[in-house]
């Protein structure tokens, strides 16, 4: 398939907004990673982009004095944008129907600690996709200096 069929195929969606993105995932406060997408090619990638507050209730644990934003938090801020790419691939009457869950991650790195006041942008683009198994490969940036990294795979399952 040509880039161009491709583009007809799966547009790029600008922006994928908070009241969507609750729709997509079942996560929610505090375990929502991600405030909204931008750049969409359903199915392929995305970026996922969190606002790192204060308020943040992992802060009040790690570290009070010196708060930064957990590394386990950053690589499933990744996973669950690579999970709203994957649903958004579906036709919508179908997407509430099914789940995707992480299931394995590697290559991890860990470069500069995210800190309250951060942007972090999650860019995560399709590696690799066989019948239900998706393989992604995820890069977390702040002001655009790259802050972690990893490559995981996620499998949509049907709901019950």
């Amino acid at each position: 398939m040509t880039e161009e069929n491709q583009q007809q195929v799966n547009p790029v969606i600008p922006e994928v907004r908070i009241g969507e993105i609750l729709k997509l995932l079942p996560h929610r406060y505090p375990f929502l990673l991600v405030d909204k997408m931008k750049d969409v090619e359903p199915g392929v990638s995305g970026i996922g982009v969190k606002n790192v507050t204060m308020n943040e209730p992992f802060f009040q644990g790690h570290f009070p004095e010196n708060p930064v934003m957990p590394g386990v938090l950053q690589i499933e801020a990744m996973a669950q944008s690579a999970g709203i790419i994957v649903l958004l691939s579906f036709p919508e009457e179908e997407r509430s129907g099914n789940s995707v869950y992480f299931m394995t991650v590697d290559e991890v790195k860990f470069r500069k600690p995210v800190l309250p006041g951060d942007v972090v942008e999650f860019h995560v683009r399709k590696e690799q996709a066989v019948r239900n198994v998706f393989k992604f490969r995820g890069e977390a940036y702040v002001d655009g200096k790259l802050v972690s990294q990893a490559i995981f795979s996620a499998m949509v399952f049907k709901k019950a």
